[in-house]
């Protein structure tokens, strides 16, 4: 945002947090009232917010934090990576206790799901993640095809690919290693395995 903020002090008004976050006074008010931004007020009934309470906000929406709001703050707000990852299989009970055990075994990742490889498709082309976990016989598209989309098309974001599949099926291994696969796991996949994977794969970064 262009407009900086006209003065630097310990605390912002609800208009000074509206300029900051590039949204009308009301917006902030309503943040603040809600209890997603954490506030107090003044003798005079004004509403006043730290800069940390503000970064952290900002932060937990993927906003744009300004140097000079950062300057202002007495806790160490360095940038940590944060890895995305799409796991993607149509067997549900297995796509969330995978996830859920991901989730307990890495650390500074995201992880979304998606069920069937159209939604893959679309999961991927918003959110750009930077690792796939892909099962390879998925409702209506097939995984091989995903990956080759992956392969041909800027508009994913390029993420390495983690194949888990239940086939029996050495030509579809061969494509997949073709098109860049470098882990390509059989079900039932033991999950410390493929943690290992993705920290390889984090680390390469």
């Amino acid at each position: 945002m262009s407009r900086k903020i006209e003065e630097k002090s310990l605390v912002y008004s609800a208009l000074e947090v509206a300029r900051v976050c590039g949204v009308v006074n009301q917006t902030a008010i309503n943040w603040i009232k809600s209890g997603h931004l954490k506030a107090y007020k003044t003798p005079g009934g004004q509403f006043r917010v730290y800069p940390d309470d503000l970064v952290q906000f900002m932060k937990l929406r993927e906003m744009r934090v300004p140097e000079e709001l950062l300057s202002q703050c007495k806790n160490d707000f360095e940038e940590k990576r944060i890895y995305k990852i799409l796991f993607v299989d149509d067997d549900e009970s297995f796509n969330n206790v995978s996830v859920s055990l991901l989730k307990k075994n890495l650390e500074d990742v995201e992880i979304y799901q998606a069920f069937d490889g159209f939604e893959a498709g679309s999961m991927a082309v918003k959110k750009l993640p930077d690792c796939l976990i892909l099962d390879l016989s998925l409702p209506g598209v097939d995984g091989i095809k995903i990956c080759r989309t992956i392969n041909t098309s800027d508009a994913f974001g390029k993420p390495k690919v983690i194949i888990v599949t239940s086939l029996e099926d050495e030509e579809a291994e061969r494509t997949c290693r073709d098109l860049g696969v470098k882990y390509y796991f059989k079900k039932p996949v033991f999950i410390p395995e493929l943690v290992t994977a993705v920290k390889n794969l984090m680390e390469a970064e």
